[in-house]
């Protein structure tokens, strides 16, 4: 969603607009960012209108890439700027979103934040965890997606 509308509107009506945009567009695609380094551990952030946290990222908007999309919702949701571009981890169906919704996870490795996150009409908290010590209500697929990258885990084709 542009975050110009979501302002105008607010928080709250964005599920509403999601179900809209569910029968008037075909398919969406979104992005995730899996930013993580050793010293800092993984960057999660916790929106104002869904509970727990996950992964930063957004919509990939007309005539970007994937790529771009993954630095401008980090560069947006958590000030961390990337160093080098993200790298696609894999892609996946999202049937929560209406059975139309995909979205890609990057894998963000070399990054830095040039100053802490503060909160806004869309992010409550960002922070960086130990991939051992998530916050409680770090969503399912969020620790899915994690289990697959730093796991082994065998990797699903649905979000």
């Amino acid at each position: 969603m542009p975050k110009r509308l979501l302002k105008l509107i607010g928080p709250p009506a964005k599920p509403l607009l999601h179900r809209f945009w569910q029968f008037s567009r075909g398919m969406t695609l979104g992005v995730k960012c899996a930013a993580f380094n050793e010293s800092q551990g993984v960057c999660l952030v916790r929106h104002t209108y869904v509970a727990g946290w996950s992964f930063p990222g957004g919509g990939v908007d007309p005539g970007e890439t994937i790529y771009q999309a993954a630095e401008r919702e980090l560069r947006e949701e958590t000030e961390v700027i990337l160093d080098q571009p993200a790298q696609l981890f894999g892609f996946y169906a999202n049937p929560k979103a209406g059975g139309r919704d995909h979205v890609a996870l990057m894998i963000c490795r070399d990054w830095h934040q040039q100053q802490p996150k503060q909160p806004d009409m869309e992010i409550a908290e960002a922070g960086f965890f130990p991939l051992d010590a998530l916050p409680e209500t770090t969503t399912a697929s969020t620790r899915a997606r994690l289990s697959e990258v730093f796991s082994n885990t065998a990797v699903s084709h649905l979000w």
